[in-house]
């Protein structure tokens, strides 16, 4: 099995001080894998800087030229949570680039599956993140390769209201996310279900504070596996976000890197039935550097086929009652004719 990991030192170039989205989140991964022994198993795969008209394929001129115009200038404050340095323009150039390649080395056959340790992340597009690098991936490989249906998975804590906004009225890709709700962006109600010709494709859970693994595989089970098989995508593409981690400041959710785990098992077990493992992670968010990098050498035990790995960290010691979702799942099913 063969297991494609996106990287390189220029990720680190994206320097963001203070800000929780630093690059000790990529050294923190890198590090673990390589004393781990896990990264001698995957086929480096050598990322290159997205082109603007590949950047537009999402984008308009106008942001693509702002970010570029900011990191000239020396950097600085986009909003609230964003920040840049002199080199982000650059750095984000090779996420999305990353990205892309990744997804053509999965369509062309030259690894079963990949992993893009990429930043900044992209799913905003603001919002710690620049261009939305799973979204240009998407339609890179819907052009290329001509495809008609490509799935979009999205289990970062935070809605990916950028995904959801640039793809709500293509049917070719469904966009199903799970996010901790309400919170930050505030957008990913269940009655977002896509526009116009696209109704439907858009398959928004959000899930009340404290939900863990169980409640997460239930979302799985119930929503995300039949909205799959419904949809019958061409290739996966996940905004793989670890932020729903217990042990994440940024948020609320209980799970653990056993549920990461799972959750990676199903959505490899869906590209294996549905469109032949053709399937690629691409980062998102994840804080705490130990559970980041025990996530994500787990989701690459899963793809790599190896035992699991005992969770060193284990379940939350602050787990109250989980919440009841019961009634949410039967919502969303009666809304997308799930069954």
């Amino acid at each position: 099995m063969k297991v494609g990991l996106v990287y390189d030192p220029i990720y680190l170039k994206h320097d963001t001080g203070e800000h929780v989205e630093n690059a000790s989140r990529l050294e923190a991964i890198i590090s673990h894998l390589e004393e781990s022994g896990l990264k001698k198993q995957l086929t480096p795969i050598k990322p290159r800087a997205a082109s603007v008209e590949e950047l537009s394929l999402v984008h308009t001129k106008q942001h693509i030229s702002h970010i570029q115009d900011v990191a000239k200038r020396g950097g600085g404050w986009l909003d609230a949570d964003t920040v840049m340095s002199p080199d982000s323009y650059e750095v984000a150039l090779y996420a999305a680039g990353g990205a892309i390649v990744a997804t053509e080395a999965v369509m062309e056959g030259k690894v079963n599956s990949a992993f893009a340790p990429v930043r900044p992340p992209g799913h905003h597009a603001m919002g710690f993140c620049l261009f939305n690098n799973i979204a240009i991936a998407a339609e890179h490989a819907l052009i290329k390769y001509k495809l008609e249906r490509v799935l979009i998975i999205d289990f970062d804590v935070h809605h990916g209201n950028g995904t959801q906004e640039i793809f709500y009225d293509r049917p070719e890709v469904m966009y199903i996310s799970t996010h901790e709700y309400p919170f930050y962006p505030g957008t990913g109600g269940v009655g977002e279900t896509g526009r116009g010709a696209a109704k439907g494709t858009t398959v928004n859970i959000p899930l009340p504070a404290g939900c863990g693994d169980n409640e997460y595989l239930s979302v799985f089970e119930q929503i995300i596996i039949p909205a799959a098989k419904k949809f019958k995508p061409q290739l996966v593409l996940v905004s793989a976000g670890y932020d729903a981690h217990w042990a994440d400041e940024l948020a609320l959710m209980q799970l653990s890197v056993s549920g990461f785990r799972e959750m990676a098992r199903v959505i490899r077990g869906l590209a294996d039935e549905l469109c032949e493992g053709r399937l690629l992670f691409a980062l998102e968010g994840g804080y705490n550097l130990s559970a980041l990098a025990a996530s994500v050498k787990a989701t690459l035990d899963v793809l790599l086929g190896n035992p699991s790995t005992d969770d060193l960290l284990g379940q939350s010691p602050h787990r109250a009652a989980a919440p009841e979702i019961d009634r949410l799942l039967t919502a969303i099913k009666e809304i997308h004719a799930l069954t």
